[in-house]
């Protein structure tokens, strides 16, 4: 039987403890939002607004001393029907990606299986192999990755020991994106340490059962580790494909922000720096970042829907 139901005192207090109690929810979620005002302002403010804006700039002709000019589509008509660096820097790009992310993921799996192993000084050799990745996109690394490219670097000199004559890969097309190749490779320090992680979630009786059926060391990988593996490799993938898309700082500095020798090291975001900086063209530049935009987009939603297939999470 509820007391309070003929005790008039009774209600009164429960009304006035539900109120003071609904004040002091709504006190705090008040507070919450005074938190947040920072982040929220920064959301909108340096991403949602500067992305609506970039999307209109976009549309139209802009040169950051003159108002914006209507143009309709023709940024983007431009881009895939007359515009023969765009399809160029798209080429470079993709062999960069297609190449580049692969064998950064082996090197990085690889360094990972040998750690996984119990190595005395671990983490002396996780660190030393993570410092790439800290260091690989600055400026500092980029000039020191052209010295050691030159004609007369210390890949030349290496080689000038056993005889061999090395061209100057830097201003050689041909070996040009190669180094920028490897210079993305080198940096498999970020993918090795999250391999890492998940090789030690693997459980050790399960290849402890696995051999005593007889399976060696090569069928343990394909039948057990890469299954077992394989939602790190998918997560991996994912972010350094991106990160791949993205890359713009070693071919700034290498080819000297012009994407030389003969454009064989333009990537798609150096020609869009170019645009944008270089000529002034904001809105065209606007719309080059729409098109990577939804270029990452395909990759990345063509990455899930084949997840499915090969990707194994129980």
């Amino acid at each position: 039987m509820d007391i309070t139901a003929s005790d008039p005192a009774a209600r009164t207090n429960r009304r006035a403890a539900t109120g003071e109690l609904s004040r002091g929810f709504g006190s705090r979620e008040r507070y919450g939002y005074l938190f947040l005002a920072p982040w929220f302002i920064g959301f909108f403010g340096l991403s949602v607004g500067p992305m609506i804006w970039s999307f209109y700039l976009s549309f139209t002709n802009f040169d950051l001393l003159t108002d914006p000019k209507w143009v309709g589509a023709s940024n983007y008509i431009r881009m895939f029907t007359t515009d023969p660096k765009f399809m160029t820097s798209m080429r470079v790009t993709l062999f960069f990606v297609v190449l580049s992310v692969p064998l950064k993921l082996i090197a990085a799996l690889t360094v990972a299986l040998l750690l996984n192993r119990g190595m005395k000084g671990l983490p002396i050799y996780r660190a030393l192999f993570y410092l790439p990745s800290l260091l690989g996109a600055s400026v500092a690394i980029a000039i020191l990755w052209r010295q050691i490219f030159a004609g007369n670097g210390l890949v030349n000199k290496f080689l000038a020991l056993f005889g061999i004559a090395g061209p100057s890969w830097i201003s050689n097309p041909s070996y040009s994106l190669w180094t920028l190749i490897i210079l993305s490779v080198w940096q498999f320090g970020s993918p090795m340490i999250i391999f890492l992680a998940g090789l030690r979630q693997i459980p050790a009786d399960v290849y402890e059962a696995a051999s005593l059926d007889g399976a060696g060391r090569w069928r343990q990988f394909i039948k057990i580790t890469l299954p077992l593996l394989s939602p790190v490799v998918f997560f991996n993938a994912i972010i350094q494909t991106i990160e791949a898309f993205k890359n713009f700082t070693p071919a700034f500095i290498i080819s000297g922000g012009t994407g030389n020798p003969i454009n064989s090291t333009l990537f798609y975001t150096l020609y869009l720096y170019q645009e944008a900086f270089g000529f002034f063209r904001m809105g065209y530049a606007s719309a080059l970042a729409w098109v990577l935009l939804a270029l990452v987009a395909i990759f990345t939603a063509f990455a899930f829907l084949t997840a499915k297939y090969w990707v194994h999470y129980d």
